[in-house]
């Protein structure tokens, strides 16, 4: 239980740093034989920062949970 409590605040204080991530997709726009025509897209995934907060949160309450119980 306290491992899982230490990733949970490790974890959560990533998502506090860093706010999201960019993915690059591509996508055939035509295609005539050997012409080829692609066109590529940066999509942002992000994250509100509270959900850092709260995993981080957690994370505490599992390791003093786990010090209790030892």
């Amino acid at each position: 239980m306290k491992t899982a409590g230490f990733v949970l605040i490790i974890v959560g204080i990533l998502m506090i740093v860093f706010k999201g991530f960019s993915v690059t997709t591509e996508k055939k726009v035509v295609d005539l034989g050997p012409v080829e025509i692609n066109k590529k897209d940066n999509k942002w995934i992000g994250w509100p920062t509270y959900a850092g907060g709260i995993l981080a949160i957690a994370g505490v309450v599992m390791v003093v949970a786990g010090k209790k119980k030892a």
